[in-house]
């Protein structure tokens, strides 16, 4: 980490429409911790746009590279320009998106008891490299379509859109996967499970790939238990057998569409929190978008902000404060007397938090 004194520094970015009306009270709640950080708030978005003429001033980026972790709103896109630095510019390789029932967590399930799976997300690459186009750009490459027994941009008038694995990519967030599934079972007793997701029997080549690296990477770490399915059959068991799930690794894309099915189970995204990790650097964001069909009206859930702040604390070494602040949120739901509509309460983000301050 950037600061090595016993203080912390963290940037702070609230997001766009409904998010900072999570972002706000969760750092109100750690402040109540009493917990050696600093807060830094550069203008990014609007913000920067008013003070900087642009959305991601260099101030902003300095802040950044300066700080220990970033705590991040969702964004409506204002603020990407720094999400793109956060994750690309820091290289945070590995988003991890925790999904866990606890008694209160209106999960559709009749029995969700005992759900508690972590989705690990290759960051990188696979079509979030944003390389797309017109079909007829292929033209000159003449790709043959392997099902259709064509060139590609013979199939009509289209677009394309790239998919990367690399070597280097699917071991590190292997092997963070791994390594998480030695630390979860060391903390649960339980043997460590690292279950792989891909569409190897369509994709051969690139998912093919992946499942192959993720293999071999595997195998350097004989106490965990490595197994693979088909994306397709991963979902549906994730859904009717969330149960037997440790953690999932997964390419970028499959990633960010099964985490949402795995909050789904536990009792929805305003449950998720993420964390997205780095070899030096990690910022935190809930899993959601930034909700702008609820601005305004102090309905949001800030569970998964508060459990993503949570897990800041963690990655910055306040784990007794970490754990204090997802013991008052649970708190909370045990009673259910201020929850928040998602889960089937009547009560504001505001009454929501309050509650957890007064069970710290």
């Amino acid at each position: 980490m950037a600061n090595t004194s016993n203080s912390k520094k963290v940037v702070l970015i609230p997001g766009e429409d409904a998010a900072p009306e999570a972002f706000h009270p969760t750092v109100a709640l750690i402040d109540r911790l009493d917990v050696p950080i600093e807060w830094d708030v550069p203008p990014v978005g609007e913000a920067g746009i008013a003070q900087h003429g642009h959305p991601f001033p260099q101030m902003a980026q300095d802040a950044i590279d300066r700080a220990d972790a970033t705590l991040f709103g969702s964004t409506n896109g204002a603020s990407m320009g720094a999400m793109r630095h956060l994750r690309w510019g820091k290289k945070t390789y590995a988003n991890v998106r925790p999904a866990r029932w606890f008694p209160g967590c209106n999960s559709p399930l009749k029995n969700p008891q005992g759900i508690d799976l972590v989705i690990v997300r290759e960051n990188m690459e696979d079509t979030y490299v944003g390389v797309e186009g017109d079909l007829a750009d292929l033209a000159p490459i003449n790709f043959v379509s392997r099902l259709h027994r064509k060139p590609v941009q013979e199939m009509g008038k289209g677009k394309y859109a790239l998919k990367v694995i690399t070597e280097a990519c699917t071991q590190q967030i292997t092997a963070f996967a791994c390594e998480l599934a030695l630390k979860r079972a060391a903390a649960s007793g339980k043997r460590p499970h690292v279950t792989s997701g891909t569409k190897h029997n369509i994709s051969p080549i690139a998912d093919g790939y992946f499942l192959e690296v993720a293999r071999e990477t595997a195998k350097k770490y004989p106490d965990v238990h490595f197994d693979s399915l088909l994306a397709d059959d991963l979902v549906h068991k994730l859904i009717i057998n969330p149960h037997a799930f440790d953690v999932i690794v997964l390419p970028n894309l499959y990633g960010d569409l099964f985490s949402d099915a795995a909050g789904g189970v536990i009792g929805g995204l305003g449950l998720c929190p993420s964390g997205c990790y780095g070899k030096d650097y990690a910022y935190f964001e809930s899993a959601h978008g930034s909700a702008p069909d609820i601005m305004g009206k102090n309905i949001i859930n800030p569970t998964a902000t508060i459990f993503s702040a949570a897990m800041m604390l963690e990655y910055l070494g306040f784990n007794e404060k970490a754990a204090r602040l997802v013991k008052a949120v649970e708190k909370v739901y045990a009673e259910g007397r201020h929850l928040t509509p998602d889960q089937g309460g009547k009560a504001s983000t505001t009454e929501f938090c309050d509650a957890v301050a007064r069970a710290l």
